[in-house]
C-alpha cells in the first residue's frame, strides 16, 4: 500500500498516532504537518457509503454543473446568520440519523479515532451554551477543476465568528476522511500543508495569490499529505494549506470536520 507524503525535508513529515508523546499537542505548535491514520476502515466500507449517497441522490446529477457539493452544515459559509446556521445543522443530524443505516458509521468512526489521541479530554459536537448542536461533520464531494489556494480555516482569524463557543478554542484543527480519490488508480493528494502558521504579515501575500513566491524567498517547508479511501489524518488549519485541482472523471469524497483544542481545556469541540 502506498501512502506517499513527500516533503521538502525529512524532518517535516506526517506521523502516525504512536510516533510521538502527544500528537495533538505537537500539532497545535506545528511540529508535525499531519498525523496520519492509514485504512482506519475498508476501500468497501467507503464504496458502500459511496453507494448509499448514490441511492439518496446526494450526489451530481446529470446536467449539473456544480463542481463542489456539500452533504452537511458549514460553519463557514451559513454562519453569518446563527439561527439559520443551527436550524440547517438540526437538519443535518435528522439526516445523519437514518444515512448510515446498515453501514459503518464514518462519523462516529473519525470522533473514536480523534478521543483515542485526547484520552484525558472529552470529544464533543460544538454546541451552543442553550445546547444547540452544530453539524457533526460535512461530506465534501469536489469534482473536476474544483481547487482550494493557499489558505488557512479559522473560525476567528478568518471567519471572525466572535459570537459562537468554539470561538474559545485557541487552535484549531482540522480531520479528513478519504471516501473517494478522483482517480481511481491510486492514492491523490489531499492536501498540500506548509510549515506557515498565518499572521497578519503573510496576508497580503495570499491575498495577492503570492504565497508560493513568499514561501520560496522564505524557505518554508511543505509536504504532500496523499490518502487511499479509507485513510484519515488531523491538521493544524492555521497552517497555511491548498488542495490541487481534481483530476479524473470521479468526484474526490471527503468526510471532514473542524475540531476546537485548547492544552489546557477540558473539551475538544468538533463542528463542520
Amino acid at each position: 500500500m502506498n501512502h506517499s507524503q513527500e516533503a521538502t525535508k525529512a524532518t517535516w513529515r506526517p506521523v502516525g498516532p504512536d510516533e510521538c508523546a502527544d500528537p495533538l499537542c505537537a500539532l497545535a505548535r506545528a511540529e508535525i504537518p499531519a498525523i496520519l491514520l492509514p485504512q482506519v476502515c475498508t476501500s468497501a466500507d467507503c464504496q458502500r457509503l459511496m453507494e448509499r449517497l448514490a441511492e439518496r441522490g446526494l450526489l451530481r446529477a446529470r446536467g449539473d454543473e456544480r463542481t463542489r457539493i456539500d452533504i452537511g452544515t458549514s460553519l463557514g459559509n451559513l454562519g453569518g446568520d446563527q439561527e439559520a446556521f443551527l436550524a440547517d445543522a438540526a437538519h443535518t443530524h435528522a439526516l445523519f440519523a437514518t444515512l448510515f443505516a446498515g453501514l459503518l458509521d464514518p462519523v462516529q468512526l473519525l470522533y473514536r479515532h480523534l478521543q483515542a489521541l485526547a484520552p484525558d479530554k472529552a470529544v464533543k459536537t460544538a454546541h451552543e451554551r442553550d445546547g444547540r448542536l452544530y453539524g457533526p461533520a460535512i461530506f465534501r464531494i469536489h469534482y473536476e477543476t474544483h481547487a482550494y489556494q493557499p489558505h488557512i480555516d479559522h473560525v476567528i482569524l478568518r471567519e471572525k465568528r466572535f459570537n459562537y463557543a468554539v470561538a474559545r478554542f485557541t487552535h484549531q484543527f482540522a480531520g479528513v476522511l478519504c471516501v473517494q480519490n478522483a482517480d481511481s488508480a491510486g492514492p491523490g493528494v489531499q492536501a498540500v500543508l506548509h510549515r506557515c502558521l498565518w499572521t497578519e504579515e503573510i496576508q497580503p501575500y495570499i491575498a495577492a495569490g503570492r504565497f508560493h513566491e513568499y514561501a520560496a524567498a522564505q524557505g518554508v517547508e511543505h509536504c504532500a499529505v496523499a490518502l487511499e479511501p479509507g485513510d484519515l489524518y488531523f491538521f493544524n488549519t492555521r497552517c497555511i494549506h491548498e488542495v490541487p485541482a481534481v483530476q479524473g472523471d470521479d468526484p474526490r469524497v471527503v468526510l471532514a470536520v473542524f475540531i476546537g483544542y485548547a492544552d489546557d481545556d477540558d473539551e475538544i469541540y468538533v463542528w463542520s
